[in-house]
């Protein structure tokens, strides 16, 4: 799957901006300021999402092309591979429950501004 793929899939969701917070070679992508997603673009062959920890288990036990996060919690957060062995669909997935696992740790005034944004 291409960044531009996933640029544009991550830009459609709801709250979701992208930025540079980490210099200028790691695109970040954020909902209400929180973290959903980060790609390497000097080599982008990884997606880094955040996940369920039962879930990122399994995940990593099941595909090879998922593991655990390079410099994040690695409870927390897959890497998983744009080299064409993880399905752009699962990947599309995985970008979705990433979303889902930030907004529904929003707090109570951060949830109000996420619900009224048009």
């Amino acid at each position: 799957m291409d960044i531009e793929t996933i640029r544009n899939y991550c830009l459609a969701k709801k709250g979701t901006t992208e930025g540079f917070p980490f210099g200028e070679d790691i695109l970040v992508f954020k909902v209400m300021g929180k973290m959903v997603a980060c790609i390497w673009l000097e080599n982008p062959e990884w997606i880094t999402l955040k996940c369920e920890p039962e879930y990122a288990i399994e995940l990593r036990e099941h595909h090879p092309g998922i593991e655990g996060a390079y410099h994040f919690n690695k409870r927390h957060w897959n890497q998983v591979s744009l080299r064409g062995d993880i399905s752009d669909r699962l990947i599309l997935q995985l970008i979705d429950h990433s979303y889902e696992e930030v907004t529904k740790k929003f707090n109570r005034k951060t949830r109000n501004e996420y619900e009224n944004i048009a």
